[in-house]
């Protein structure tokens, strides 16, 4: 599916390790507004916790150990992913953290918005939604 074709504009990726995964849950309470103007994706037990705790409108991935990470990054390489959040948590070893070395990698590569912490959350969201304001 192109940018084009897809009825909200953009398409975001909404990632959090563990320990955040209860400030990912504020900050979409707080930003639901702007966010229901995407096509979410996120990976699975974030995608689950989300969609629980805001009803927002989320398409799941694979949980990040099992492969959710790189389904995400598939996306970013074939551009149908425009930007993302991945609150990581950056005081605790994460068993997979190749595959989250390689998202963000992939992000850098590919110039997609990356937000890894919440005040970085709120510049691009604020961003991304300038440019659908823009190009209504």
């Amino acid at each position: 599916m192109t940018t084009l074709e897809r009825v909200s504009g953009m398409r975001l990726a909404l990632i959090a390790h563990d320990e955040k995964k209860p400030d990912l849950i504020s900050f979409a309470e707080e930003r639901k507004a702007d966010l229901e103007r995407f096509e979410l994706i996120a990976t699975g037990t974030t995608g689950q916790r989300l969609i629980d705790a805001t009803g927002l409108d989320i398409e799941r991935k694979q949980s990040g150990p099992l492969g959710g990470d790189m389904q995400i990054g598939a996306e970013i390489a074939g551009e149908t992913c425009d930007g993302v959040i991945f609150l990581r948590d950056p005081l605790t070893a994460q068993p997979h953290e190749p595959d989250i070395s390689a998202l963000l990698r992939i992000c850098d590569v590919h110039q997609t918005p990356l937000a890894t912490n919440l005040a970085s959350a709120d510049a691009v969201l604020d961003e991304l939604v300038e440019q659908l304001d823009g190009d209504a």
